[in-house]
């Protein structure tokens, strides 16, 4: 699941969802959905690379065609698809941020 940040950015909530997103973390991790998660550093600490015939390209910044930044991730583990978005849906950020759920390829 990734949490990203949209533009035109949601307005926030009132207070800060941090004490809620420790309470979602412990829950999923309590129910054993959650593998892990972490915050990422900001998107000025982003580096994009691509090699294109041959020649590599480093661009610092996130560079990526966008409608928003990505913030966050949980590496969920879920039966099937409609348990991972009730576990996003549970999320406090699901209020003000946009979660994208990517199954894992099996391939």
């Amino acid at each position: 699941m990734l949490v990203c940040r949209e533009t035109p950015p949601v307005p926030a909530a009132a207070a800060p969802a941090g004490g809620e997103v420790e309470e979602w973390v412990a829950t999923m991790d309590d129910r054993g959905l959650r593998v892990t998660g972490d915050v990422l550093a900001p998107e000025t600490d982003a580096v994009t690379v691509r090699l294109r015939d041959g020649a590599s390209q480093v661009s610092h910044g996130a560079f990526l065609p966008t409608n928003g930044a990505l913030l966050g991730f949980d590496l969920l583990e879920c039966r099937d698809l409609p348990e991972a978005i009730d576990a996003a849906l549970a999320h406090p950020l699901a209020r003000s941020r946009a979660l994208e759920i990517c199954p894992i390829s099996s391939s």
